[in-house]
C-alpha cells in the first residue's frame, strides 16, 4: 500500500468511528504540536461527525509542565483559536490514540521505535501527509523531508505563522477526509 492509500484508508477508518483521538507529536511540545492541537481542537468543533479530541506531547521532556512557547500561543490567539496547553512527554499510554501525527521525521522515527505492535505502528503518520498537495509523498522516500513541519523555536514570529499555515492545510485535508467519506 502506498502512502496516499495508507492515508486514505486511515481517513476511511476514522470516519466510521463515533469519535476518535489524535495525538500531535514534536520534540519539546511547546511550539509545533501544541499549535497543531490548538488548530485541530478548534476546527473539530465544526465537524458534526465523528467527534474528534486532540492532545499533544513531545519526544523529549525538556519542557514538561510548561506552557506553550509564547509565540505559538500568540499565533493561535491572533488566529482566533482558543486553547490551553501544558507540555508533556510522549509515553506508552499515548499509543491509545487513534491517530498519532508527527511533525518531523526524527519524531516519527522515535515514536515508531517505541511502538510495540503493528497496530501501534499503523497509527503513526506525518501530519503533513494529510495535506492534499503532499499526500503522495512517502515519509521514508527521498522526498520524505518535504513532510516536515519545521521547528520555529528561536526564530521570529513569521516562522510560527508559516508553521501554522502548513498545519492548517494538513488539518483541512484530515477534516475533509474524515467528514466526507
Amino acid at each position: 500500500m502506498n502512502s496516499q492509500q495508507r492515508v486514505q484508508e486511515m481517513m476511511r477508518t476514522l470516519a466510521t468511528k463515533e469519535s476518535f483521538h489524535v495525538e500531535m507529536v514534536c520534540l519539546g511540545n511547546i511550539c509545533r504540536s501544541p499549535l497543531a492541537a490548538a488548530v485541530l481542537a478548534n476546527r473539530a468543533v465544526d465537524v458534526p461527525h465523528p467527534k474528534i479530541t486532540v492532545s499533544s506531547s513531545g519526544t523529549a521532556n525538556y519542557h514538561e509542565g510548561e506552557s506553550a512557547h509564547p509565540l505559538s500561543e500568540q499565533v493561535w490567539n491572533e488566529s482566533g483559536y482558543n486553547y490551553h496547553h501544558q507540555a508533556r512527554q510522549f509515553r506508552r499510554e499515548q499509543f491509545a490514540a487513534d491517530l498519532i501525527l508527527c511533525m518531523d521525521l526524527t519524531n516519527r522515527a522515535i515514536i515508531e521505535g517505541a511502538a510495540k505492535t503493528p497496530i501501534e505502528k499503523s497509527k503513526i503518520f506525518m501530519l503533513r501527509q494529510f495535506d492534499p498537495a503532499l499526500m503522495e509523498i512517502d515519509p521514508i522516500s527521498p522526498e520524505g523531508a518535504a513532510l516536515t513541519v519545521p521547528d520555529p523555536w528561536g526564530k521570529p514570529i513569521d516562522s510560527y505563522y508559516e508553521v501554522k499555515e502548513m498545519i492548517e492545510r494538513a488539518i483541512s485535508g484530515l477534516l475533509h477526509g474524515v467528514s466526507h467519506q
